[in-house]
């Protein structure tokens, strides 16, 4: 009988044991998804103030060839 009950207590915590594992691996992988966002990117137009700037410089080099 305290065979029995020692091997329901070993499965019982193995299996708590992984499902935390799990939730801790699913947690983590959400956390990187998360951190890696903002690498990704942007969709935005470039602002009209530096593709006038970018013409301005470029036209400088121009004349100076």
């Amino acid at each position: 009988m305290d065979t029995l009950l020692s091997f329901a207590t070993v499965l019982t915590a193995t299996i708590l044991a992984l499902f935390a594992a799990l939730g801790l691996h699913w947690l983590l992988l959400r956390a990187a998804f998360l951190l890696m966002q903002p690498a990704t990117a942007s969709r935005r137009a470039a602002q009209p103030a530096i593709v006038h700037g970018t013409r301005l410089v470029a036209h400088a080099y121009a004349q100076r060839r």
